[in-house]
């Protein structure tokens, strides 16, 4: 009923249950465990248009999408057009969607004008995404929040906006920037958005299993939900959602082998790519939201923080698994 093909532009998703990008999170790693738990698509960590238009390596670098299955979202922001343009014709010839960012809230985004900030100046916004729309062949999709404070409510009046400048989809946060990520998302702001315009539109805030995704649903009429930080040590999110509303049965309990086998496969993956000190330090937050709630785990989270090779987590994770496996 709720578990859906999502068409945007010309690119048909397999299911309607997304990963949303995050910043320091949503590497090609976690992109593609994602991917094989059931997320029909996954969008890269957001990448600054002026970096690409100075040629930054460290920025090209977040754009690495080898080996990752397709469909591919590829997310840019910035306020200069110029920046916007040139970063839309790189991203081109890598991404099969290219999002748009009008929802960070970092204060050094919006510092500059940029993410949530451009609600503020919803012509400029609506110049974005003009310009990106006619230099790509590729759909273009936008994420955006409620508004920038509870002064300016802008989340409607913006969508109609993003779709007459041409964009395939929207993706809408119910929380405000002020707000960042407190108290709880606002489903009626996203059913407005729902109800205002034609393209496709995709709900997120608070989804964090199939109960909440159900919520999101019948509340609102989305066409298609973005998972956050519900997904954060929870690759399994995905399937377990669609599980639900499909059977409206609860999925069942991850297992510590399994979770333990992701966790060597992320940890494996992070350090072919990166390697192994980055990967490591990196790995730190990833294995610390994988063993939340589980018997011990802040004294682990203490001894992971102080390990810097591979071997030596590798045997941490083997003796903690097997000790709360007991």
């Amino acid at each position: 009923m709720y578990i859906k093909p999502l068409k945007i532009g010309n690119v048909e998703l397999k299911n309607n249950i997304l990963l949303a990008p995050m910043a320091g999170i949503t590497d090609r790693t976690f992109r593609i465990i994602c991917k094989e738990h059931g997320a029909a698509l996954a969008t890269t960590e957001m990448a600054s248009s002026k970096a690409i238009f100075y040629g930054d390596e460290k920025t090209k670098k977040l754009l690495n999408i080898e080996d990752e299955q397709k469909p591919i979202s590829v997310q840019i922001f910035g306020s200069d057009i110029e920046a916007m343009i040139c970063a839309t014709k790189y991203v081109n010839n890598i991404a099969d969607i290219i999002d748009i960012n009008m929802g960070c809230p970092a204060p050094k985004v919006v510092k500059n004008g940029d993410g949530s900030k451009l609600l503020l100046n919803l012509d400029l916004a609506y110049n974005i995404v003009e310009n990106v729309v006619k230099n790509t062949d590729k759909p273009v999709t936008v994420k955006i929040r409620k508004g920038w404070d509870e002064n300016n409510i802008v989340a409607v009046e913006a969508a109609k906006l993003i779709e007459k400048a041409g964009a395939s989809a929207i993706t809408i946060h119910g929380r405000t920037r002020q707000e960042f990520y407190t108290g709880t998302a606002d489903l009626e702001i996203i059913k407005q958005v729902k109800q205002a315009v034609n393209i496709p539109v995709i709900g997120n805030g608070d989804v964090v299993d199939g109960q909440t995704a159900k919520k999101m649903f019948e509340y609102t009429g989305v066409d298609g939900i973005m998972c956050g930080r519900g997904a954060l040590g929870n690759p399994w999110i995905f399937e377990q959602i669609i599980y639900f509303l499909e059977t409206g049965e609860k999925p069942k309990e991850i297992s510590l082998k399994e979770k333990h086998e992701v966790i060597k496969k992320h940890l494996k993956m992070e350090i072919e790519e990166k390697g192994e000190l980055v990967a490591i330090r990196e790995m730190r937050k990833h294995i610390s939201w994988y063993l939340k709630n589980l018997k011990d785990s802040s004294r682990m989270r203490d001894k992971i923080n102080q390990i810097e090779t591979e071997p030596e987590l590798q045997e941490a994770l083997t003796e903690y698994f097997n000790l709360i496996s007991i």
